[in-house]
């Protein structure tokens, strides 16, 4: 390996140790992150759930992957919070005096966040399934599942490390990331489509979050997908591609 690809490698991996360990010394932000989800999930479930028609599916086994989902945008939100820190606090120039660019940087952040959400997810499986989620998906159908989770993941933690490079304070770049968070709400995350507003159902037909979560769903309980799963990667294909531009450009013009 050339000096030149071995030094952003050691890099990236003692910022993403660094961003391990301030998530460690952070609780509060920790523990919001896991259990948030499962608040929500609990009240859709236990509050909404026996209002709302799913067919023949339970509506625990219906809203799981959206929860999943949701819980991605919250998780996201941090990465956007914790790179604002570090842009504001004075840790870039620190780096930037040892020849640190904006990848190696955005990866600690963005691999923190990926490992935190995949913590988060974990638990999220666990309560579901003490409270009656019975999937029925084979092993391909859960690696291609957590596969496309994985790629959603990554996709919306570098959108938000660029809010965080936008955002001028932590508490801008947390409102920044709504977005991300909102989107699995109009999605047929928790309700089926067709039971909303007309003037909705093409927004939330072909918006990111509702072939990734139908692709989900679909594998999950050994349901044909259809095409939903190659709609859901270039989904995430097209956003990481244009976050990961989008912050290198950002980076360089916050640190000239």
């Amino acid at each position: 390996m050339s000096e030149a690809t071995a030094r952003p490698l050691a890099a990236a991996t003692a910022l993403v140790g660094r961003g391990v360990l301030l998530g460690r010394r952070n609780p509060d932000a920790v523990i919001s992150a896991l259990v948030m989800p499962v608040m929500l999930m609990l009240v859709f479930v236990y509050f909404f759930g026996g209002a709302i028609d799913t067919g023949d599916t339970r509506y625990v086994t219906y809203v799981v992957p959206g929860v999943i989902v949701l819980c991605a945008g919250f998780g996201a939100a941090g990465t956007a919070v914790s790179v604002s820190e570090d842009m504001r606090g004075g840790t870039v120039d620190r780096l930037r005096t040892l020849d640190v660019g904006a990848v190696p940087f955005l990866t600690g952040h963005v691999v923190a966040t990926v490992a935190r959400n995949l913590l988060a997810t974990t638990l999220v499986f666990g309560v579901a399934f003490l409270i009656g989620f019975r999937p029925s998906a084979t092993p391909a159908g859960w690696l291609a599942a957590i596969g496309l989770l994985l790629a959603y993941i990554t996709a919306v933690s570098w959108l938000s490390a660029a809010a965080g490079l936008i955002a001028r304070t932590p508490e801008a770049a947390n409102t920044v990331t709504f977005l991300m968070m909102f989107l699995p709400y109009p999605s047929s995350a928790f309700v089926p489509i067709d039971t909303m507003p007309g003037w909705l159902h093409g927004f939330a037909e072909n918006q990111p979050v509702t072939p990734l979560i139908e692709s989900i769903r679909g594998l999950l309980l050994d349901q044909p997908v259809g095409s939903a799963p190659w709609t859901a990667l270039a989904w995430c294909g097209g956003l990481l591609a244009l976050a990961v531009t989008v912050s290198g450009a950002l980076f360089r013009l916050r640190t000239r």
